[in-house]
């Protein structure tokens, strides 16, 4: 006997009312652009349900795939047997086997039964199963409030599914269900976190990377690239525009006064930015600043460089400390990339001392000295652009980057 499907269960996507059946289309949709790698896995929607239909391909290579589709709040390998009695009992049997390897521990069975004319009904069948595994196996007991194992039996039209194993799910919406967003992708810690809890409020990303050769090299533009690529195993293609910043970034050290030169340079970034997510359908900008971790994340500091762009701009890690973000990067298999040692181009021409408390008219007046359209129109029109797939992704090891 061997698991022949895995049953999804979402919970966000019950709240949705009317616009439930297209979140879960989008769900399925992404499921199987993360499943591509297994051709014979099927999907099929029923009643609030999803299944997946192994038709042998490996379970437990099919499950580490499906935790990181945002959307899944768990799932659990099923068994398909037939509407009677004695195929129910030996595969709930043979589930709380596969569930307690040592043949030990506690279990409790829940049956469902919406089908009304299977001839026994739920409470009953909750004996018939219970009783059948503790006569066949003698180190078990019974615990209906904290069991090892909680055995799932669900008495359908067609058949009957059992379940006892719970894989918790990556949760939050599906990937494509609310709009557009362009992260400002920097290369460290923070900006991959950023855009990986962007990802799981269900927007679809696109990147922007600020590239200062030959201060930056192609290392640095390299682990950007390989920082979208674990980025599109949580979600789905990436395109990541990579801006040429060496003349604004040269032109800003030589006119700006040293301690205004960081809140001048993320002002041109943001206007950047909005440039380009405007010109893709973006509706909104994600960044990694966190309140008060740097001078350019105070309060003041967020006020001064935000004027230039009227497109909302959503900060994940507004409240974590560095710590938590850390722990999130391990999560998701970016920390290790991220402490790569090749500088961004935010890292270069750091002064002593920047401005926590920049004045936003002064400011505008160094800004003066500048032809700010001219320079930033001239940046977006030699942007490069490179589209990162899932399935690159699902075809990499990534031996060779960690």
């Amino acid at each position: 006997m061997n698991y022949e499907y895995l049953l999804i269960r979402y919970a966000e996507l019950s709240l949705k009312g009317k616009k439930r059946a297209s979140f879960e289309r989008k769900l399925e949709q992404n499921i199987r652009g993360a499943l591509k790698s297994f051709p014979n896995v099927k999907t099929n929607r029923s009643f609030g349900r999803m299944f997946i239909k192994l038709n042998g391909e490996d379970v437990t290579k099919v499950s580490d795939q499906l935790k990181d589709v945002f959307g899944i709040y768990s799932f659990s390998p099923a068994l398909k047997v037939e509407l009677d009695e004695t195929s129910i009992c030996e595969a709930g049997l043979w589930a709380i086997n596969d569930a307690l390897p040592s043949g030990e521990g506690t279990f409790k069975v829940s049956v469902r039964r919406t089908n009304k004319n299977f001839p026994i009904g739920s409470q009953e069948m909750n004996r018939v199963v219970g009783g059948y595994i503790l006569k066949s196996m003698e180190q078990v007991t019974v615990n209906v409030h904290e069991p090892d194992v909680h055995l799932k039996v669900e008495i359908r039209e067609e058949a009957a599914y059992i379940t006892c194993k719970v894989i918790k799910g990556a949760g939050g919406l599906p990937v494509g269900t609310s709009g557009k967003v362009m992260l400002m992708l920097s290369g460290g810690i923070d900006s991959p976190v950023a855009g990986y809890l962007a990802l799981k409020r269900g927007v679809t990303i696109e990147a922007v990377h600020f590239h200062s050769p030959p201060f930056t090299n192609e290392r640095a533009k390299q682990k950007v690239e390989d920082l979208c690529k674990v980025l599109t195993k949580y979600g789905a293609t990436i395109k990541l525009h990579i801006v040429p910043f060496t003349d604004i970034q040269t032109a800003i050290h030589k006119q700006i006064p040293d301690n205004f030169e960081m809140t001048v340079m993320r002002r041109f970034m943001l206007r950047i930015s909005e440039s380009i997510a405007l010109k893709n359908g973006a509706k909104a900008i994600v960044n990694g600043e966190s309140l008060g971790q740097v001078a350019s994340q105070t309060l003041e500091s967020m006020y001064a460089i935000n004027e230039v762009t009227n497109l909302p701009i959503l900060r994940p890690l507004i409240t974590m400390d560095k710590l938590e973000v850390i722990d999130y990067a391990h999560k998701i298999d970016t920390y290790d990339i991220s402490i790569r040692p090749y500088e961004d181009c935010c890292t270069i021409f750091l002064p002593a001392e920047s401005k926590t408390k920049p004045n936003l008219d002064k400011a505008k007046r160094y800004e003066s000295y500048f032809n700010i359209e001219e320079m930033v129109s001239q940046a977006v029109g030699n942007i490069e652009t490179i589209t990162i797939s899932q399935e690159e992704n699902n075809n990499s090891s990534f031996d060779s980057l960690f």
